[in-house]
């Protein structure tokens, strides 16, 4: 059987995939990426159907994660560096930090959560 978490960097049409054993080394290439991506990664703002978006409406980098029992959660890095852990795949549900937690720390309770 293959490793059971998957963790995905998708950026500017690029996508780049790795499995591992635990949740925990998922979590942690995760986050390695997206925070090295993050700080050489800075969106402009770009016009698209009549009208203008700002770096802050823009996803540069999605960082996904799967895993058993449906776990399907990330993190969406704006053009301007700001961080947002979601849940969900289709449908992508945005989860709010708790007092004291970064968007790294929200998506490693989320993810420990679903899988029980």
């Amino acid at each position: 059987m293959g490793s059971p978490y998957v963790a995905i960097v998708r950026r500017a049409g690029r996508t780049e995939k790795t499995r591992h054993a635990t949740l925990e080394e998922a979590l942690d290439a995760l986050e390695h990426e997206l925070s090295a991506l993050t700080t050489a990664h800075r969106a402009r703002t770009q016009r698209a159907l009549g009208r203008d978006y700002e770096p802050a409406e823009q996803v540069a980098l999605r960082g996904e994660l799967r895993g058993p029992r449906g776990l399907r959660a990330g993190i969406d890095v704006r053009g301007d560096g700001d961080a947002q852990p979601f849940t969900g795949r289709v449908v992508r549900r945005p989860v709010e930090p708790h007092d004291g937690e970064d968007a790294y720390s929200a998506l490693r309770r989320i993810a420990r959560e679903a899988i029980g």
